[in-house]
């Protein structure tokens, strides 16, 4: 069985069901991401706030119900999300421009892996050379972490398209932090294998949370779509459901559902849904509340995220 629902994202690829499955799911509960918005509740119960994401619901009588892009839905219901949720989504020429902020600091120099002009960047040719210092190796770029807060579509990670335009980014021109790191492992690797290992630890090295469920979605699949891209762009191959299932289960870790107030599980404690989100003013009351858990894969171990904010982990 074959699913279509991410319209507007990639009209060349057709998400296996299995792989849906494993993009929905939520690591922490052990179920499935929740929809944590009311945005499509009138296709029936199965689509309320609280209601899990199932695969099923995009299919049969419901397939007309899709998950777009921020770009691609009625401009009431933009407004509605900014309103009450601050949903605002960043151009990418400005998360370009900060992206290249933390490349600055990482490599000692400017302009790495473009130069921006105003709203416009040109890519650096040829490729990416490394400072002679230990520990700035291409293999220690990959494995840096990066993290985005309420990441939405995960326009700092991936950009596979601009989140205000709509407009298709090619491979080349892409400014995300995991597309930076996979250009990296497309200069620097030649044999299938060693290009699927750093690809993987690629990813393990990405993360990000956000509320809405339906922009989670679309971010775990902009993250699996630039997999394809990469693929297809170094072997000339479009990678198997194995091979998915493989990316889609790091992703599944790494981009994960969180009230970024609470650092739970959305609506976990039954709290209002309109509740604004402050990044920078935790709650201090767990109580009824499931923390949210992430993958920890250099060591191995699942952790509280909450362990890592206060420092703990």
């Amino acid at each position: 069985m074959q699913a279509y629902i991410f319209v507007d994202l990639d009209d060349s690829f057709t998400l296996d069901k299995s792989v849906l499955d494993i993009l929905l799911k939520d690591r922490t509960s052990n179920r499935n991401i929740i929809w944590a918005t009311d945005d499509y509740s009138e296709f029936g119960d199965s689509f309320s706030a609280k209601s899990e994401i199932e695969s099923y619901l995009f299919s049969g009588i419901n397939i007309g119900v899709a998950v777009r892009p921020r770009t691609a839905k009625a401009d009431d219901r933009q407004n509605g999300r900014t309103r009450e949720k601050a949903e605002v989504f960043t151009p990418s020429w400005l998360c370009n421009e900060q992206n290249n902020l933390i490349d600055e600091q990482w490599f000692g120099r400017k302009s790495v892996f473009n130069k921006q002009i105003n709203k416009v960047w040109q890519p650096v040719e040829g490729k990416i050379t490394f400072p002679v210092v230990k520990g700035k190796t291409w293999k220690d770029y990959v494995d840096a972490r990066r993290m985005e807060i309420t990441c939405g579509e995960a326009p700092y990670l991936v950009s596979r398209y601009d989140t205000v335009s709509g407009d298709n980014i090619d491979l080349f021109r892409r400014i995300g932090l995991l597309d930076r790191k996979l250009r990296i492992v497309n200069e620097n690797t030649v044999d299938k294998d060693e290009w699927y290992k750093w690809v993987e630890r690629a990813y393990q090295s990405i993360y990000g949370f956000e509320y809405q469920g339906d922009s989670l979605l679309i971010a775990r699949a902009n993250l699996l779509y630039t997999f394809v891209d990469n693929m297809r762009f170094k072997f000339e191959q479009t990678p198997n459901v194995a091979e998915l299932g493989k990316i889609a289960t790091i992703i599944s870790w790494n981009l994960w559902q969180m009230d970024g107030m609470t650092l739970a599980i959305p609506l976990s404690d039954a709290q209002d849904i309109n509740t604004q989100i402050s990044l920078f003013d935790f709650s201090d009351d767990k109580v009824g509340r499931t923390l949210c858990r992430i993958n920890d894969w250099r060591s191995k171990k699942i952790v509280e995220f909450a362990s890592i904010v206060e420092g703990k982990k």
